[in-house]
């Protein structure tokens, strides 16, 4: 399926549901998940950055880590529709951070 998303190349979107649906296999058996990110998107023109582990497969959202820029960072989901309209203070669009190769488990990144 591709993502028809700019910020998301489909082979990153099929990462994403590969992981959803195994995050979603874990979570009925009561297993811990804690995969890497699969991508870093951010605003240029605002302080925000999502770090994404997942995509749920029968939903559009993401998991992984949000941090809007105000000094709280949390984990949880964010609307992928809602990602493609945000637009930073210079009405740029959210971008995906190509330098970006993950280290550690969202966990870590969460620390």
């Amino acid at each position: 399926m591709a993502s028809n998303l700019p910020f998301i190349t489909d082979d990153q979107f099929d990462w994403l549901q590969s992981n959803g649906r195994l995050a979603l296999a874990r979570q009925h058996q009561d297993e811990a998940f804690d995969p890497m990110p699969v991508v870093k998107l951010f605003t240029p023109d605002a302080g925000a950055t999502w770090l994404l582990t997942e995509i749920d497969p029968e939903a559009h959202f993401a998991f992984g880590l949000c941090d809007l820029g105000l000094g709280s960072p949390e984990i949880g989901s964010v609307s992928l529709e809602e990602l493609a309209q945000l637009r930073g203070l210079m009405n740029r669009p959210i971008v995906q951070d190509l330098h970006f190769r993950p280290t550690q488990p969202l966990s870590a990144y969460a620390r």
